[in-house]
């Protein structure tokens, strides 16, 4: 690692005074190395003190001779700039330095300086060793005299070597959340990006796979994992220029985007996740679901409440009676935790539909006369957690706040406002606004400390990002500074109410994304709940999301059997959205059997390793499975009828016994039930009986204690 250059004090005196620095000395070249067990980010410094970039892989690969690491636009670069700024004076260049490096735990520092201007870039990479994880991002501020404006601002820009690399992004809209496409990344460019600001994610998640030399493969291969952590407008630009190289410049959208920088102010990039793996997409998985549950979920090691929401039974028409009803009726079937959904709120406008009553988050005196005190004291009586569903970013103009506040909203001057689902966004750039929001649920949960969890939504996007507040000189900051405020109002929800568990929820999948993440502990993957169409939804999510974080539901929708609903949500956190009380007797007891039986499994599955075992995009059969210490669950699903074939398994201990027994079955019912050897079901399998479409199975697997 190189030293700490005595420059640098210098560099900074003549920042702080705003004069001109002199060029940089030459530093000591050589090699920064970024890197974990089994892969590194190569880093130059030539003599001239540019930051280059050698390789980016397996240890020791250097395959891309000596490209810029972070290039800056305007003198010399002709491809897209990691940075490019309009300083001060109208010069829009920039050149760049390297005048320190520092390493602290797991983070290196890289600093970087313009020898013409006190502008200055900080790179920054942290590590996570064992799951072969990089973050990176930037820090950019100045002491010029006047604002220098950014037009490009890039988390992160590796170059990858020459030859053939396949892109898998994951695309899809409402209710069709994670489609997978792949395709080969030619010459040119390619972008992958949102320009809607809010439910960023709805048509494109900002997480993709890299895979060298063909499309990925499971268990082999070299291929890297990208994932933003950010809540708004995101671009993944991927360019392979004459030399054959391919580089990725990933961070928030700059269109519409561009940004004054006044002196003195730090803008700061959101950090862009890189998994490698030289074993295929399995390995590549597991590492980031490992990373994510130690680094980027809240108590991502602490087993996940099986929940009952009333949506799908209730939508807007109930009462407290009804809700209170539900609530003995969740007990008994086994689950842990009741969330109210939407409707319970409004006045003068009450929540009886989506077109009105949103940003008057008062309890409907009509529905719930005592308040929701009447509601959690109840559930605590039951012996059942109570949550609560909450919009606070959101708005309808047939409201008390809006009748109140009309500038609060988002909206451009001289345009008929456009309304989704009847409403607007809050203008979070506004201090008030961001104040007001952060208080619907400091206040909600401050007066109704029954409540233990929050499913946050937000249902539209950004289609006239203007701002009341900003003026117009910084109208192009709005996207920024709604995403960055956005992120304080959970970070200060997470630190002053720790004990309340968040779900992450934004018209269904419209908000997964590791930027929201930090401050959640799941989010909800989409509003289609046909287990037909989630078994494709989760496999998606599956490459980046460790399940502990994957809410799923059991509905009515598909009208699909209760065996096939139950075991496709039981690959992650187990809930149901029905209405328990008009169950049948049947699929009340069954559901209460898959619930019980469900609990003993849930530490397998939500703190596990899982392995993708056959893909729905390559059959009609798909299998999943999860494997944690001695024990073991396979989940098996049918499309349509799938004959009897043997299944390969993954992940286990080859020198050890395993019982194989096949759990959740209907009532009276028998199944599989045989010993094996791990080296056998992982290089023979076993056999899989036949299964008819949208059918299903689910093994556990208990190693044998060798006597």
């Amino acid at each position: 690692m190189l030293p700490l250059l005595g420059f640098y004090g210098v560099l900074h005196q003549a920042e702080m005074s705003g004069l001109r620095t002199q060029h940089p000395p030459i530093v000591h070249s050589g090699e920064v190395v970024i890197e974990t067990d089994h892969a590194a980010l190569t880093l130059f410094i030539d003599e001239k003190g540019h930051l280059l970039q050698r390789g980016f892989g397996a240890k020791g690969s250097a395959d891309i001779g000596n490209q810029p690491a972070y290039p800056a636009g305007g003198d010399g670069w002709i491809d897209e700039p990691a940075i490019f700024a309009i300083h001060a004076d109208g010069n829009a260049s920039t050149d760049l330095f390297v005048v320190k490096t520092a390493h602290t735990g797991s983070i290196t520092q890289i600093s970087l300086a313009d020898p013409e201007y006190p502008f200055f870039v900080d790179l920054f990479y942290r590590v996570s060793s064992a799951e072969d994880v990089i973050e990176t991002w930037a820090e950019i501020r100045h002491s010029e005299k006047g604002t220098v404006t950014l037009e490009r601002f890039a988390s992160s820009s590796p170059v990858f070597g020459n030859g053939q690399w396949f892109l898998t992004q994951f695309h899809g809209d409402w209710a069709n959340e994670m489609n997978k496409v792949e395709e080969p990344l030619q010459f040119g460019t390619k972008i992958l990006d949102s320009k809607i600001g809010v439910r960023a994610d709805q048509f494109l998640n900002p997480s993709f796979l890299l895979s060298k030399g063909g499309p990925f493969q499971e268990e082999a291969g070299e291929v890297f994992g990208g994932s933003l952590a950010w809540s708004g407008s995101f671009q993944h630009l991927f360019e392979r220029n004459h030399t054959g190289h391919l580089r990725v410049l990933s961070g928030m959208n700059p269109f519409n985007s561009r940004y004054q920088l006044k002196a003195g102010e730090t803008f700061t990039t959101p950090r862009m996740v890189w998994g490698y793996s030289a074993h295929g997409t399995g390995t590549l998985s597991r590492n980031l679901h490992r990373w994510a549950r130690e680094n980027a979920l809240r108590d991502g090691n602490r087993v996940r409440a099986i929940l009952l929401n009333n949506w799908e039974a209730t939508y807007f028409s109930f009462d407290s009676k009804k809700i209170i009803s539900l609530f003995q009726g969740a007990k008994d079937l086994g689950m842990e935790l009741f969330l109210l959904d939407d409707g319970w709120f409004g006045k003068k406008y009450p929540r009886d539909g989506d077109n009105q009553g949103l940003g008057d988050w008062v309890p409907d005196p009509k529905k719930l006369p005592n308040g929701i005190r009447e509601l959690t004291d109840s559930a605590q009586k039951t012996g059942i957690r109570f949550g609560i569903w909450l919009e606070p970013e959101m708005v309808n103009p047939r409201s008390e706040l809006f009748e109140k506040h009309p500038d609060w909203a988002i909206q451009q001057p001289k345009r008929p406002l456009q309304l989704q689902r009847n409403q607007l966004a809050l203008d979070l750039s506004n201090p008030k606004v961001e104040a007001f929001v952060y208080s619907v649920i400091d206040r909600t949960l401050r007066e109704n400390p029954g409540i233990s969890y929050v499913k946050w939504d937000a249902n539209r996007y950004l289609t006239q990002p203007g701002s009341p507040y900003l003026g117009k000189a910084r109208q192009s900051h709005l996207q920024i500074e709604y995403g960055r405020a956005l992120h304080r109002i959970m970070a200060r929800m997470a630190k002053e109410h720790p004990d309340v568990e968040l779900m992450i929820c934004s018209g269904g999948g419209g908000r997964v994304d590791y930027g929201s993440l930090q401050y959640g502990h799941e989010f909800w993957p989409s509003d289609m709940t046909d287990p037909a169409r989630r078994i494709f939804i989760q496999y998606g999510y599956s490459f980046f999301f460790p399940p502990i974080s994957v809410s799923n539901h059991v509905t009515h929708m598909g009208n699909h059997s209760m065996k096939f609903a139950f075991d496709v949500a039981m690959s992650g956190r187990l809930g149901m959205d029905i209405d328990v009380d008009k169950l049948s007797k049947g699929d009340r007891e069954f559901a209460r059997h898959a619930i019980e039986t469900y609990k003993s499994i849930r530490e397998t599955v939500q703190l596990g390793d899982q392995y993708r075992l056959e893909s729905p995009y390559d059959g009609p059969r798909s299998a999943v499975m999860s494997v944690r210490g001695d024990e073991a669950v396979v989940f098996v699903y049918a499309l349509k009828d799938v004959l009897g074939s043997t299944l390969k398994l993954r992940g286990l201990d080859g020198a050890s016994n395993y019982r194989i027994e096949e759990i959740n079955l209907p009532a009276g019912a028998s199944g599989l039930k045989v010993d094996a050897k791990g080296i056998e079901l992982m290089e023979s399998g076993f056999h899989i009986p036949a299964v008819p479409a949208f059918g299903s199975a689910v093994y556990r697997l208990s190693k044998l204690i060798n006597h």
